[in-house]
């Protein structure tokens, strides 16, 4: 029986497109009556606290009160959550007031904007007694009624904050699944390599007894300890990385003339490692000459079969800096950063991870960088290659 494994994946391994969008909506939904609710509540709530106030008043003009003593009594749901109001006569003299510092009651300029900002919340209400005084009412918004009017604001804050946190967790898991699937691979490529190399160095072994070339022999020797630093490579992914003061000169050297023998003869690899003091950085050499490799393969592919590759050392008090140019056919501008980003290639066969990869070794191994300095369409590119010096 044939499985499917997309529908494998959709229905139990991992969540459908529908099912995100679903899920999204449903999310969007419940936050959305949420607000929507609260807001209705808090409607409700100063209609309620206004009526009050209406009803308030209309008792105080129709009762008898003394004109010597405290003509109003407190508001209605008066204490600390309550009402926040100030009573005041013609002359913007206090007659009562709840919930106002008594240092603003008594500063005639900080009553005048408490007033003014408690008329901006709402109109202020006007009491004629039963003495032919009038009075006027300013009043605010209680303590309840405030938090349920800022309640919505908290609500998309903390849905926003989730999603954030969401979309962080969602990111870094499928993050580690990619690191897990592409360390898996790569561990067992290097295990799956292994038996074949090892039969490679017998055959070799026997081939230099028999009445061969013995150059072509040797020649196939050094393509074999290619091939075993690559498998050493691929058992190193995943693994710690133990980086160690190593002679750049001699690391990159070590690629250009393996690559020297093996390029097009309209190629032309230029090296002038050789002819300079020696650098020192902390490497570790199989990944570094693995990104080497790989800028000097992404140059060849460029060239096309004609052109020079030109890889110069270079070195300030604190880094040691790699730049490999080609006089190849260029990248736009537009491409700069994509073409470290797994999967982006120009090649038509190319799986787009070489790049990639170098980006990952030489960034988050050896805390170095790596970057396109420069690059026109037509006329090449050059690569760089940052690390940090050290002294031996």
């Amino acid at each position: 029986m044939k499985l499917n494994l997309g529908s494998i994946l959709g229905r139990g391994g991992r969540l459908t497109f529908r099912r995100k969008v679903i899920i999204i909506v449903l999310g969007l939904g419940i936050g959305t009556t949420s607000l929507l609710f609260t807001n209705y509540m808090a409607k409700r709530l100063r209609e309620k606290e206004q009526n009050e106030i209406r009803m308030w008043t209309y008792a105080m003009e129709h009762a008898t009160p003394s004109p010597i003593y405290n003509p109003f009594p407190q508001l209605p749901g008066g204490g600390k959550n309550g009402i926040p109001y100030v009573i005041v006569d013609d002359n913007l003299r206090v007659v009562n007031y709840d919930l106002i510092p008594e240092k603003t009651i008594t500063n005639p300029d900080l009553l005048r904007k408490k007033i003014d900002k408690l008329s901006k919340i709402n109109k202020e209400v006007v009491i004629n007694d039963l003495w032919y005084n009038t009075y006027y009412l300013f009043y605010g918004e209680s303590t309840l009624l405030k938090m349920l009017t800022y309640f919505p604001l908290i609500q998309l804050s903390v849905i926003f904050i989730f999603i954030a946190f969401g979309y962080l967790a969602f990111v870094s898991t499928k993050h580690d699944e990619q690191n897990r699937v592409w360390i898996g691979l790569a561990k067992e490529t290097a295990h799956q390599l292994g038996t074949p190399t090892s039969s490679l160095l017998g055959w070799l072994e026997y081939l230099r007894s028999q009445p061969v070339d013995q150059t072509a022999v040797e020649e196939m020797g050094k393509d074999l300890t290619r091939l075993m630093k690559v498998v050493d490579r691929f058992s190193k992914i995943g693994s710690e990385t133990v980086l160690s003061p190593a002679n750049i000169n001699e690391v990159v050297g070590n690629s250009v003339l393996y690559f020297r023998t093996r390029v097009p003869k309209n190629v032309t690899i230029e090296y002038n490692g050789l002819a300079i003091a020696p650098v020192q950085a902390m490497v570790n050499s199989a990944l570094f000459e693995w990104v080497v490799e790989n800028l000097l393969k992404n140059s060849l592919d460029a060239l096309q079969g004609k052109g020079v590759i030109d890889v110069k050392i270079t070195s300030d008090e604190n880094h040691v800096f790699i730049d490999v140019a080609d006089t190849g056919r260029g990248v736009s501008k537009a491409n700069f950063k994509r073409i470290f980003e797994p999967g982006f290639t120009t090649k038509t066969r190319g799986w787009g991870l070489g790049l990639s990869l170098s980006k990952r070794i030489i960034e988050d191994y050896h805390k170095g960088k790596i970057f396109v300095v420069d690059s026109e369409v037509g006329k090449g590119t050059t690569f760089r290659i940052t690390l940090n010096k050290v002294y031996i």
